[in-house]
């Protein structure tokens, strides 16, 4: 069996991109404002802290999701440009965007071994 070729601009690719997009803002969204909070606020409750140390400074344990939220969004937000560019540029979008959604399922298994111990790498 010979790969079925794609022209590029069709309908059926466009289609194929707006369902990806729409899946990865389904799944950003649910996990940024669902899953992380419930899952971060358990951890600091469970160990009974109201007060985390980061860089030197004191922040409420509540907030402090928000502002690990807003940080990402905002790398996100600086680096997507450059490295849509790149997979543009190169022709292997498939390759990225496999990339990604790999690296993204084995961040999210990693939340299995995050504690507060490491809360800077996590």
């Amino acid at each position: 069996m010979g790969k079925t070729l794609v022209v590029k601009g069709s309908k059926k690719l466009l289609n194929a991109w707006a369902f990806y997009d729409w899946a990865n803002s389904v799944y950003s969204l649910v996990i940024s404002s669902a899953v992380f909070p419930i899952f971060y606020g358990a951890l600091f409750r469970v160990e009974g802290i109201e007060k985390v140390t980061v860089f030197g400074g004191e922040i409420a344990r509540a907030p402090l999701i928000s502002y690990t939220t807003s940080l990402a969004f905002v790398f996100i937000a600086i680096i997507t440009p450059l490295i849509s560019g790149i997979a543009d540029y190169l022709g292997n979008k498939k390759m990225f965007m496999k990339f990604f959604c790999y690296l993204g399922g084995l961040s999210c298994i990693g939340l299995n071994w995050f504690s507060l111990e490491n809360i800077y790498f996590g």
